[in-house]
């Protein structure tokens, strides 16, 4: 008899913001490059707090602290959620390009770490971010207002 189990996994990632610039990861990938935000699968027996510090520290190589949750979504397969936080990391931390722990290295994706401003980010990319909570960040709750502003004038 076969059954057809759905197998959960939970992500964790993290937003962090300085001067108004995102940090990202950019990843190759199947012939086509795109960024995200730091983060990864949560492991057995960890919180998603705990998971998204982690992955900043696994892809973007810098140690950081909870500020606050920004979201929870469910992944677009429903096999579990994405938790999005506001990490905060040293202001003269310098992120640098990691990798994946669960590839081989000759299989990583991760190209670079990059901070970038919204008008340096795809459209499609921008539509992650702002699903995962760009928004409930101030300046950008703002920026979204002004684009508003500019569409309905």
């Amino acid at each position: 008899m076969r059954t057809n189990r759905i197998i959960r996994r939970d992500r964790s990632q993290a937003m962090v913001i300085r001067e108004n610039k995102i940090l990202l990861v950019k990843h190759q990938m199947c012939g086509r490059e795109f960024f995200c935000l730091p983060g990864g699968g949560i492991e057995e027996g960890e919180t998603p707090e705990e998971a998204a510090v982690r992955e900043l520290k696994e892809e973007g190589g810098v140690e950081g602290r909870i500020v606050r949750r920004l979201s929870i979504q469910f992944k677009s397969d429903n096999r579990g959620e994405v938790h999005t936080f506001l990490i905060q990391i040293p202001g003269d931390a310098v992120p640098s390009k990691g990798m994946d722990p669960e590839l081989p290295q000759e299989e990583q994706t991760i190209v670079s770490v990059e901070w970038l401003t919204l008008e340096e980010i795809g459209a499609v990319d921008q539509a992650y971010l702002w699903a995962a909570g760009l928004n409930r960040i101030d300046y950008f709750h703002k920026y979204l207002l002004n684009m508003e502003n500019k569409l309905y004038k």
